[in-house]
């Protein structure tokens, strides 16, 4: 037990000491703010873009079209201003698009300045209208989308309005929405509130914490076993301690250095969650702590961690380069990466007959179970794919410990026939 503390300490600072491992526990926080408010900082930076209507179809549709560019809430910047098209007035839709197009390119400027961004000209079609909508941006569909729904919205109520509807009355009934209030038995009032969503969210967020965690874990052990397997260190290390020492010291070690890394970001996520909303931060608090949700996490954690990490350092020990244990990391990738398109149907769809059979597969097992948490799946499910996932993280043990020696002592490329010599003679 001792040699194995002192490969996990020895795993452990062999991260930690390196500028590199500080510095992406630094940046990693600042690139998902980044990531979170570059959109805000976007929209703030951008000028709002100038909009002009030539409309010939006399039914005055432009006040409807800038009251669909007005923010909806008090601080929302406008989705486009309306400038009067310039040149007006237009005699026809061909001119008005002759004629406007070069404000759109940028060889004329408006009178205050500036280039058109978007235009409409709209003209008769029938009992309805025909909208050609030039635009300097393609990609960007929203003026687009803001401009045929305002006109639709407007050619519906002067509809109404010609087959003698009361304009006071079609305001009236456009202003008539429905409250709606959502109840459930699994609310904690009966009223369905934040409080009761957020386990889901929770959950979810445990799932893909896991399914990183994973990953970084999995990267830093197969790099560590590879680079002593060539340096011939692991077989220094086997001469002074035996195969499950090792194994149990790296697994621990890269285990402490994800801990100390998710330590950091949740404490950084905590501290900022709860200054800015507190209400939220209470609420989280009371899901983890008072209903007991962070024994089940811990369960989860722990158990799929184990499973994976094992798995991980067997493979390391017969690979002899970073290039091999891709090719085999290949396709456990593609396995890995199934739990992740059912994870986001947990949140809304947890008792799915489908995710209820993906949690008893093991390697769905930690993934599944921790996002189908909103559910609150009975515990004895909980205990029945705790065990079964335990067990099968004792029966790779079993078998990755012979099989990791004999890799570590083998020479040469990974070939299949070797590991599965040495799993038969373990069997036998």
């Amino acid at each position: 037990m001792r040699r194995l503390a002192r490969i996990a300490v020895r795993e452990y600072l062999a991260y930690v000491r390196t500028p590199g491992f500080w510095l992406s526990i630094l940046l990693l926080p600042l690139g998902l703010a980044a990531y979170a408010f570059a959109p805000v900082v976007m929209a703030k930076s951008t000028p709002i873009p100038n909009f002009a209507v030539a409309d010939f179809t006399g039914r005055n549709l432009a006040p409807a079209i800038a009251m669909s560019f007005a923010p909806a809430t008090r601080g929302q910047r406008p989705l486009a201003a309306l400038t009067p098209a310039p040149e007006a007035p237009l005699a026809g839709p061909a001119e008005a698009t002759a004629r406007l197009r070069p404000y759109l390119t940028g060889r004329r400027t408006l009178a205050g300045g500036g280039v058109l961004d978007a235009f409409a000209v709209i003209r008769p079609e029938g009992r309805s209208v025909a909208i050609a909508f030039w635009s300097r941006d393609i990609a960007d569909r929203s003026i687009e989308r803001a401009v045929r729904d305002a006109v639709a919205g407007a050619l519906r109520r002067q509809g109404l309005a010609q087959a003698g509807l009361d304009p006071t009355v079609l305001a009236s009934i456009d202003a008539l929405q429905p409250k709606v209030t959502v109840f459930s038995p699994k609310a904690k009032a009966d009223e369905v509130r934040l409080e009761d969503r957020l386990p889901g969210i929770v959950g979810f967020a445990m799932g893909m914490l896991l399914w990183m965690v994973v990953l970084t874990g999995a990267g830093m052990l197969l790099n560590s076993v590879i680079e002593e397997k060539t340096s011939r260190i692991l077989e220094v290390l086997l001469t002074s301690a035996s195969a499950t020492e090792i194994m149990g010291g790296k697994i621990l070690g890269v285990a402490a250095v994800t801990a100390t890394v998710l330590g950091f970001w949740l404490t950084i996520a905590a501290t900022v969650l709860g200054l800015r909303f507190p209400d939220i931060a209470a609420d989280l608090i009371e899901i983890m702590f008072a209903r007991g949700l962070w024994a089940y996490f811990a369960l989860y954690f722990i158990g799929g961690y184990l499973m994976f990490a094992t798995l991980y350092v067997t493979i390391g020990a017969f690979c002899e380069s970073n290039r091999e244990a891709q090719t085999l990391l290949g396709p456990m990738m593609i396995a890995m990466s199934l739990p992740m398109v059912f994870m986001s149907q947990a949140i809304t769809r947890p008792d799915a007959p489908l995710l209820q059979l993906l949690a008893w597969i093991p390697p769905f097992t930690p993934f599944m179970m921790a996002a189908r948490v909103a559910s609150n799946p009975p515990l004895w499910q909980v205990a029945a794919t705790g065990a079964l996932m335990f067990a099968v993280t004792a029966l790779e043990l079993w078998v990755a410990i012979p099989a990791f020696k004999s890799g570590a002592l083998a020479t040469g490329r990974f070939e299949l026939r070797t590991l599965l010599a040495s799993l038969a003679r373990r069997g036998g």
